[in-house]
């Protein structure tokens, strides 16, 4: 891999990052505990609010291993081992890279 094309991950990748670390500050606010009082809030109005919280820390929980995932493609970069699939050991195709700039595996190992 050409050092322009890592140097354009790089930055895609720290990008991400600052995205998914903001977005986890964002969900942490939506994940508060719900208020259960019956006398302020209807049955439907507190499923309401427990659904809502349920699905921000689904997406909190997503976004942490997404973040892993970018931190761990940062450090192969750093290593020189950025672009290789774990598995085979050939490079992955910049194409799925543009996609997932965190991809682990080529394209034939990944729908093994």
């Amino acid at each position: 891999m050409e050092p322009k094309d890592q140097g354009k991950l790089k930055l895609a990748l720290a990008e991400l990052k600052s995205r998914l670390e903001a977005q986890l500050r964002d969900d942490a606010e939506s994940s508060d505990v719900v208020e259960l009082d019956p006398s302020r809030v209807g049955r439907l109005s507190r499923m309401d609010a427990m659904q809502a919280q349920e699905m921000a820390l689904e997406a909190a929980r997503r976004n942490r291993l997404e973040l892993g995932r970018i931190e761990q493609a940062l450090k192969r970069l750093e290593k020189s081992e950025y672009g290789y699939c774990l598995e085979c050991g050939e490079d992955i195709d910049p194409r799925r890279l543009a996609v997932d700039p965190a991809a682990t595996h080529c394209i034939d190992c990944a729908n093994q």
